[in-house]
């Protein structure tokens, strides 16, 4: 249930809103010459890596609902129970009536049970307090790994401790038998693309670099986490484009052989009718050093401009309105990614029978918004 409510608040979070209106033509540029981008910027990932997420956090568990206690009333063993935090934060045992219990620690929980039990016996009693199981407090570590799934956070946890609890990084027969296919044997080594693997907190992408962290062991990217983070380690497999902002069905595209940007589009259902085309934007790279070129989509859908070749994974982002400066640009469309990701993943994670969906978001500050599935 916690998993459930986890999933529907990011949705929530994120907005509901749909997109319609005339689109281009994708036939128009079909003789158009192709080319390969030559304006890639790189652009300097603005939310960097804060010192303090390093950190162990100085908070103790506190209970919510969903979690378990075993209980008992010392020197009494027809009293050893294990008793769930119900939703309205309450606890029920021996004599007492429910007990709110949402927030405590465990040893102010213990206090609070056997000052209440005071009232129903006359010595003081002396009761036993453990914590048995959490289900309040998770982190979310999906994606290309070996075990992902949505974990239970009862202290402190490291991306490190995270992972590991998932299993790592999928090996090639590990994954095979996650996605159901055979051929495990032909896949390469490196399943798991580091580059593009990201942590979200509370909607914001962290700039943690998974490669220096895995494969150079550099510990300054082994943060902390909290509850709720997103962990997601993509396929280093997958061949698809992104095509998000101001397109009929935000989506990924299967990526084919010299994909072009039109086609890219084409297969999104094509631009709505606000769309700001002159500066469509194509993000490529990692996400932490990330690289944007910005292209004048008006001018290729009429023919004077060229079309031009896309690379697997690449973002492609059709803006509502101008951008005002690439960083600021390039940060929101990797924001508006990683929340799209978030959405998807999470929702399977809890149901294997949702349809994907995608996200749109203008860069004047027009909110998210999801769009209904293709």
């Amino acid at each position: 249930m916690a998993c459930l409510l986890g999933a529907v608040t990011l949705a929530i979070l994120l907005g509901c809103q749909t997109a319609s209106g005339p689109r281009f033509d994708a036939h128009a540029t079909t003789t158009a010459k192709l080319v390969a981008l030559t304006n890639l910027t790189s652009v300097a990932e603005t939310n960097r890596l804060n010192p303090d997420w390093l950190a162990p956090p100085t908070n103790r568990f506190t209970l919510g609902p969903g979690d378990t206690l075993e209980l008992e009333i010392l020197g009494d063993t027809a009293t050893r129970s294990t008793n769930m935090v119900g939703p309205d934060g309450k606890i029920y045992f021996y004599l007492l009536p429910g007990l709110d219990v949402w927030g405590l620690t465990v040893t102010d929980a213990r206090s609070l049970i056997e000052r209440e039990l005071l009232k129903y016996v006359r010595e003081q009693p002396q009761v036993g307090v453990s914590l048995h199981g959490v289900e309040s407090r998770h982190v979310w570590v999906l994606g290309s790994l070996s075990k992902p799934g949505i974990y239970p956070m009862s202290g402190p946890m490291t991306l490190l401790e995270a992972l590991a609890v998932a299993g790592g990084p999928a090996s090639p027969p590990a994954l095979a038998s996650l996605t159901g296919g055979p051929g495990a044997a032909a896949l390469p080594d490196d399943i798991a693309d580091l580059s593009r693997s990201f942590v979200i907190r509370d909607g914001q992408m962290l700039s943690v670099d998974f490669e220096r962290l895995l494969k150079k062991g550099d510990v300054s990217q082994n943060i902390y986490l909290r509850q709720d983070d997103f962990i997601y380690v993509p396929s280093a497999t997958a061949k698809e484009v992104f095509v998000l902002g101001a397109v009929a069905q935000a989506r990924s595209v299967i990526y084919r052989e010299r994909m072009s940007l039109v086609g890219a589009i084409a297969g999104a259902q094509g631009t709505i009718k606000d769309a700001y085309l002159s500066h469509v934007a194509i993000v490529r790279g990692s996400m932490v050093e990330p690289k944007i070129a910005v292209v004048d989509y008006k001018e290729i859908v009429k023919g004077k401009a060229s079309d031009v070749l896309l690379e697997p994974g690449d973002i492609v982002y059709v803006p509502f309105t101008p951008y005002r400066t690439l960083v600021r640009y390039a940060d929101m469309i990797l924001k508006t990614f990683v929340q799209t990701i978030a959405i998807n993943e999470g929702a399977r994670a809890v149901s294997r029978n949702v349809n994907p969906v995608g996200v749109n978001i203008g860069v004047g500050g027009t909110s998210p918004g999801v769009s209904p599935p293709p």
